[in-house]
């Protein structure tokens, strides 16, 4: 089927080329009956914008990209559909890569976006990105950036993120109320800025309770557990340390994926051996056996978020020299991996 074109509408309703597309973008210079009238025919004779000629003539492409560490998680699973809810409303591509948590993929990432003229770019650092130079390189060059979950403020731009580090307060204040002691954290590179926010809301829970930090306690997995080796080491150093933890918090989806996976290749009883807990947005946490308490992040709201204020920048007449840092609040989901049937006052 051929679509039809704006000079269709024109002739078919006897209106003038400039009023049917003014019409068509919702412009108030036009009246009400009139804009319903056109919006109505282009619906019924299956319109749509010409978005190759719309790019040609205003010299952009439609199109976003994102890049991110791995589309099979649940959260960047919700961020996705975030992005695209708002892209698809307003007309835009999104043209998503994988860094795999490389950095050299990263760079090989943005390389073929760039390429592909997109008018914009959403980004979540990879876990060996800690110099951002190859970004803010094309941010000087006029490329519109937002960053997201894992953040870099190395220049000037949107950020969204969620509170990682009022969620990590309130799952280690839940663990201590459920009698937990010697809590470990399982998580990603230090140099991150999820990492730091949520190893700052752990000790706060911990100083707060008059629980003495121990750093051998916090295990870090240089490639975010990509690589399952480095959580059976770092669970590994945890139960051999001779003084082991009675509870862990891992602070992904991945490494919570990976740490229940080895604790019941050890034969250990959840939460009857030991308490677990995840910064995880998995869709059905109760179907864990047992249900998993977890730390929920607004994934799509995030997602949704980014892409707003990326389309913002793209579609802004005059330069942004303002920028917003968006922080979403998280929400603790208690269940039977942690719950040992008693609340200990402290």
């Amino acid at each position: 089927m051929q679509n039809i074109t704006i000079k269709d509408i024109a002739k078919a309703l006897d209106l003038s080329y400039s009023t049917v597309s003014r019409a068509l973008k919702g412009s108030y210079k036009i009246s009400e009956p009139v804009r319903n009238k056109v919006i109505a025919y282009a619906n019924e004779h299956n319109y749509r914008p010409n978005l190759l000629a719309q790019s040609l003539k205003n010299k952009n492409s439609r199109c976003i990209g994102v890049v991110l560490c791995n589309i099979p998680n649940s959260f960047f699973a919700e961020v996705i559909s975030g992005i695209e809810s708002v892209a698809y409303t307003k007309n835009y591509l999104v043209i998503i890569t994988q860094s795999h948590e490389s950095y050299e993929r990263e760079i090989q990432a943005l390389e073929n976006l760039t390429w592909r003229s997109i008018d914009g770019l959403l980004i979540s650092l990879s876990t060996e990105t800690s110099d951002c130079s190859h970004i803010a390189a094309l941010h000087a060059k006029g490329l519109p950036v937002v960053f997201f979950d894992r953040v870099s403020e190395d220049f000037k731009t949107h950020l969204v993120k969620a509170d990682n580090e009022g969620g990590a307060y309130d799952l280690t204040n839940h663990l201590l109320h459920q009698g937990y002691r010697r809590i470990a954290q399982i998580t990603s590179p230090a140099h991150l800025s999820i990492t730091q926010e949520r190893i700052a809301g752990y000790k706060k829970a911990l100083s707060e309770a008059g629980q003495p930090i121990d750093e051998s306690l916090i295990k870090y997995c240089e490639h975010g557990g990509m690589l399952f080796e480095e959580i059976e080491t770092a669970v590994s150093e945890l139960f051999d340390s001779g003084n082991p933890p009675d509870a862990i918090f891992a602070a992904s989806d991945r490494l919570t994926l990976g740490t229940l996976s080895i604790l019941k290749k050890m034969g250990k009883s959840i939460p009857g051996d030991i308490g677990m807990a995840g910064f995880s947005n998995f869709s059905e946490p109760e179907l864990f056996e047992p249900a998993l308490t977890t730390i929920k992040q607004p994934a799509f709201e995030m997602g949704k978020t980014a892409a707003e204020l990326l389309i913002q920048l793209i579609e802004s007449k005059r330069p942004v020299t303002e920028f917003e840092k968006k922080v979403f609040p998280t929400e603790l989901k208690a269940r039977a991996s942690t719950n040992r049937k008693i609340s200990v006052a402290y």
